[in-house]
């Protein structure tokens, strides 16, 4: 069954103002689908890294002359050699909107050159796994956030969107993950599903994206690197667990995000407080993989695993991401530590207002819950913040405090 995307529209507006659009994002995150369904019209070729489909990569000019636009290029970093050509094509053709949708599975290398080649005439976006929205049919509505970040009154008198309403387990959605591929399967084959995708991932995306020798030792980085997911990355902490140096850990987690496997949140540094963390944090792509790697077997044993409260932290940054990503007005994101131990998960700055998020999996939150925010304001009296959120597993959405509200994780 199709899921309505939260960036179909986004999609469909770029093709018709671009000549060339670039989906790009993990492996198995849905781009074909996606495409595919969007624009059922255009040609389709897909290429693969070790057949040269037809002579694509040996002669582009014919190639693209065989397959006269409109036309989708799927996994387009396995035919480097198109891009000077796709170049020229364009050029030729002028400003004529939806010629190419390219799809792809790494922001090194191809994309690099493509965004360069096609500086003007291409537009980029990025796909991910699956918001709550989307798994709930959602897709084509307006999620939660964009309401509580301009009318956050709304959001607890009940004029607000409504609770997702579904029933699933914050354990569930966690074990199972968020990519397309693992959502019809029975409980039994989930971890089937996540050793197959660990391997390809190993031995196919991270050999073509990175240097990267020893695919054993790479297995157990990714291992590692899961286990600190929704941490601050220290490189030499990554390095030493597995007998590495930090700037091999570095170049690792290039790697990872360069295949759409990591995240990283920098860190807020506001003038007022010096003293502050300035290491990012970073978060595993998806919460099915990291409980995989973790050898978590099930949600059973995933409520009494230690990284439960990391994974639902990571799962929520991703809600906000996505959220944010498909909305009207672009944000930016930092999480907030200071030297004496206070923090807040996330920080969204929007049009110069700052609102904090705290993410805890609690049934019932309190004011003790909101500490990290308040220290935040009294740390920054200059800037402005906004309503505060403590995202957690309550029923229905509730002020704790008198600027910070509790929020169900899955409030539609």
């Amino acid at each position: 069954m199709y899921h309505e995307r939260l960036l179909s529209d986004r999609l469909l507006r770029m093709a018709e103002s671009f000549p060339v659009v670039v989906v790009s994002g993990a492996r198995q995150v849905g781009k074909t689908t996606l495409v595919r369904h969007l624009f059922p019209q255009m040609d389709y070729v897909v290429f693969d890294p070790t057949l040269d489909i037809e002579n694509a990569r040996r002669e582009p000019d014919l190639f693209l002359r065989n397959h006269p636009a409109p036309l989708v290029l799927d996994e387009i970093q396995y035919a480097p050699e198109l891009v000077a050509a796709l170049k020229r094509r364009v050029d030729a053709a002028g400003a004529k909107h939806g010629q190419y949708v390219l799809t792809g599975s790494q922001q090194w290398q191809v994309m690099r050159s493509l965004s360069e080649s096609l500086a003007g005439r291409a537009a980029f976006l990025d796909l991910e796994g699956f918001s709550l929205q989307e798994l709930e049919g959602r897709g084509n509505q307006p999620g939660w956030l964009q309401t509580w970040l301009d009318t956050p009154e709304e959001m607890t008198t009940g004029r607000g969107p409504r609770d997702a309403g579904s029933g699933k387990s914050p354990l569930k959605w966690l074990w199972r993950g968020q990519l397309p591929g693992v959502q019809p399967l029975a409980a039994d084959l989930v971890t089937e599903f996540w050793t197959g995708y660990q391997r390809t991932y190993i031995e196919r995306d991270a050999r073509l994206a990175g240097d990267v020798g020893d695919w054993q030792q790479f297995g157990l980085f990714i291992r590692l690197a899961g286990a600190c997911t929704a941490q601050e990355i220290n490189y030499s902490h990554l390095g030493r667990e597995i007998g590495m140096t930090p700037q091999s850990a570095r170049r690792w987690l290039q790697t990872m995000r360069g295949t759409f496997q990591w995240v990283e949140v920098p860190a807020f540094k506001g003038n007022a407080v010096k003293r502050v963390s300035s290491k990012p944090k970073g978060y595993l792509a998806d919460t099915g993989l990291a409980c995989h790697l973790a050898m978590i077997t099930s949600p059973k044993t995933l409520s009494a695993h230690p990284l439960l409260g990391a994974l639902f932290e990571t799962a929520m940054v991703h809600e906000i991401r996505k959220q944010l990503y498909a909305g009207p007005c672009r944000a930016t994101i930092h999480h907030w530590r200071s030297a004496g131990g206070a923090e807040v998960d996330l920080l969204v700055e929007r049009d110069g207002v700052f609102y904090p998020f705290e993410i805890k999996l609690t049934t019932h939150p309190t004011r003790r819950d909101a500490s990290g925010i308040t220290a935040f304001r009294e740390a920054h009296p200059k800037i402005k913040v906004g309503k505060g959120a403590i995202l957690c597993a309550t029923e229905r959405p509730l002020w704790i405090t008198e600027d910070v509200a509790a929020i169900p994780w899955n409030q539609a």
